[in-house]
């Protein structure tokens, strides 16, 4: 007697077998995904917000400590999970394995959310640890759990898609550290992590505003403080466009076997 399961069931068993083997990926080798994201942040504090900050004074009405914690969460949050996805995918292609998942019944959908969800559980734990480490430095009082919450889970998923389309076009190990260098290190600096936009002058005020990570800082911030510089409805329009813009890429490259087939 052959018993058949539902293709919703196998669904659920392929996307947790995904996603246990993602999460189990960083969590097996922690001292290389969870500590060295803690150790850079903390020094990160310890320079720009401790030695440095009190040289400077306050931003916008806070202690210039209060004002980057958010925005040193957030780097961590965007090249973690960037990170974790464009690691593991790329791996899958270069050691052959993807072909495995590729010619069995498991949906594109499926196998995309699977990696995901690793980037994202460790774009949260790295941003939990360096905010339970930004405690030592500055009381940390949560202005909107709700909004930061959300803003750190789109801000996850939206890097995690990154990194995986990273990994789709990526031919070698030197493609997988490209864009984390020139491209995520740059804006991520000049996302208004360390500073206002409103010390800028008009014309580079308008600049930034190209920059994603720009709103998601800022949303983020004003989860934490109650202060942005950018709309928080303008934020969210921004994170949830990219989100759909890149989750659709990767789904259409998936289907077309971008970089996968040879």
């Amino acid at each position: 007697m052959t018993i058949r399961r539902s293709p919703r069931r196998a669904y659920a068993v392929s996307l947790k077998t995904i996603t246990h083997r993602e999460v189990r990926r960083f969590l097996r080798i922690w001292q290389q995904t969870l500590l060295p994201p803690a150790i850079t942040m903390t020094l990160y504090l310890i320079i720009f917000g401790s030695l440095i900050g009190n040289r400077i004074g306050s931003m916008e009405g806070y202690s210039y400590i209060e004002f980057i914690v958010p925005g040193v969460i957030m780097i961590a949050v965007i090249t973690n999970s960037y990170a974790n996805v464009v690691s593991s995918f790329f791996s899958a292609k270069f050691q052959r394995h993807i072909e495995e998942i590729l010619v069995s019944p498991t949906p594109n959908l499926i196998l995309l959310i699977g990696y995901l969800s690793g980037g994202i559980l460790r774009g949260l734990i790295v941003g939990a640890v360096v905010l339970g480490i930004s405690l030592f430095f500055t009381e940390v009082h949560i202005y909107n759990v709700w909004v930061t919450a959300s803003v750190v889970f789109l801000t996850a998923t939206l890097f995690s898609l990154g990194g995986f389309i990273n990994a789709i076009f990526a031919r070698s190990y030197d493609d997988v550290a490209i864009v984390p260098t020139f491209v995520l290190t740059p804006l991520s600096y000049l996302g208004g992590v360390f500073y206002s936009i409103q010390l800028l002058p008009p014309f580079w005020q308008t600049v930034s505003l190209a920059n994603p990570i720009l709103y998601l800082v800022n949303a983020f911030r004003y989860g934490i403080l109650g202060y942005s510089d950018i709309a928080i409805g303008k934020a969210y329009a921004v994170a949830i466009l990219f989100i759909l813009l890149l989750g659709a890429t990767a789904l259409i490259l998936l289907r077309r076997g971008t970089g996968l087939r040879t």
